[in-house]
């Protein structure tokens, strides 16, 4: 039960008492004026609650408490935060994130914690964490990680140190995903896509799922009655447990290491030249995910006008402008068959991929004249605009995927820094 079901209990605990007493305890006087009785006074009187008032008392607040929890049946239960995330990793994995990113759980209040209210966010500033404060938020998914580079320390000397300090003193949890919704089949990228018409939508470079335990080699060696592979102790994890199979010239062995393992089953190597004979090594590929990767390359079924398609961006993100730099010989009549898009800051994902045009967030100067010398139109919507719609669609698959225990909130504050005036 929340603190606001909580409060409301005890109010109505309270009303129905005192209606009770004042038809049974009418000749009693009771004063809200401090003054009037002392506290010797108060401390000499016996007031005794009546047998017939308990009666009354509990059939009625019985029915109203049972009336009040059904009304409220329908309020989030809540849910324990390790069990929250566990669902947000099965979502989207930490794996879909790009190397250089900073995601999954940033601020862990000490357990246990339990999550009633999930707090989603774009950008979480100073002005937006008050809001999720003020909704009396147990966890702030910020698509943005607001711990990015390191913090040195944690003081009142800016606004990102500020943020993580009140997060911390009102036991607020706060989560990351930037790039795993990215990269995510269904992600901001896919709904980015979604905007444009019927189109086939393709990553345009694809996710690779984890090599199990970090193994990046296989190694398969014969040994033979005569000789026998002893392989460098283990002290860090780096090598697996020989695999060894009987065949008709010997027993087939493998094994998987890191590449640290590699190095020290090299050097044992050395040492035994009739089994390095027979010594291969490959290196183990990640595989791919299907759906799942960095931007996505648009096909339109039905090639439209660059004017239409502009009109489409607009009508989608709810913006009134957007910028565009035509390609070089293209115009606001020119078709467009292919949009290669990238959500947020896009112009490392989209350089040199060929494409009637690029749709992102926010490109430098010279990447935008680098795209219109090569014949692409540039569509630039302002960084956040790109990315934040996506939070309404998130809520529903949050809601539905926390099957309703935990209330799931949009901020009304956190909105893009960048107006057109």
């Amino acid at each position: 039960m929340s603190c606001v079901q909580r409060a409301l209990g005890i109010r109505l605990l309270f009303r129905c008492f005192w209606e009770e007493s004042k038809l049974s305890l009418g000749n009693c006087n009771f004063t809200s004026n401090a003054s009037a009785t002392s506290d010797t006074e108060l401390a000499g009187r016996n007031f005794v609650i009546p047998p017939s008032l308990h009666s009354r008392f509990w059939q009625r607040t019985s029915s109203s408490v049972c009336q009040m929890a059904r009304s409220n049946s329908t309020l989030s239960k809540g849910m324990d935060l390790k069990e929250v995330l566990r669902i947000l990793y099965r979502f989207a994995p930490c794996s879909l994130a790009e190397d250089w990113d900073n995601v999954g759980l940033l601020v862990e209040p000490t357990p246990p914690h339990q999550v009633t209210t999930m707090f989603l966010t774009n950008d979480l500033t100073e002005e937006v964490l008050t809001e999720a404060i003020d909704k009396r938020s147990d966890l702030i998914l910020a698509y943005h990680p607001p711990i990015f580079v390191p913090l040195k320390r944690l003081t009142m000397a800016n606004a990102k140190e500020r943020i993580i300090v009140r997060a911390i003193e009102n036991r607020v949890g706060i989560y990351s995903p930037h790039t795993c919704y990215d990269a995510l089949e269904g992600g901001v990228n896919d709904w980015l896509a979604e905007g444009l018409g019927t189109c086939s939508v393709e990553p345009l470079t694809t996710s690779r799922k984890p090599l199990a335990n970090g193994w990046t080699h296989k190694i398969e060696y014969l040994e033979t009655d005569s000789s026998a592979m002893s392989l460098p102790p283990d002290w860090s994890g780096s090598i697996s447990p020989v695999t060894k199979i009987q065949t008709t010239t010997g027993i087939q062995c493998v094994v998987t290491c890191s590449e640290q393992g590699l190095v020290s089953i090299m050097k044992s190597m050395e040492d035994q030249p009739d089994i390095k004979k027979t010594f291969q090594v490959t290196k183990l590929e990640k595989l791919p995910i299907p759906g799942t990767g960095t931007g996505r390359m648009c096909k339109l079924q039905n090639p439209v006008p660059m004017a239409t398609l502009v009109q489409r961006v607009k009508e989608h993100l709810g913006l009134q402008h957007v910028q565009l730099a035509l390609g070089s010989q293209k115009s606001q009549d020119s078709e467009v068959k292919t949009v290669a898009i990238c959500a947020g800051s896009g112009a490392s994902a989209l350089r040199r991929v060929p494409a009637d045009v690029y749709l992102t967030g926010e490109m430098s100067h010279h990447d935008i004249l680098a795209a219109v010398a090569r014949g692409t139109s540039v569509i630039l919507c302002n960084h956040s605009n790109t990315e934040r719609g996506y939070l309404h669609v998130l809520g529903a698959k949050l809601t539905d995927l926390l099957k309703g225990a935990v209330n799931v909130v949009v901020s009304s504050v956190d909105a893009d820094p960048l107006n057109v005036v």
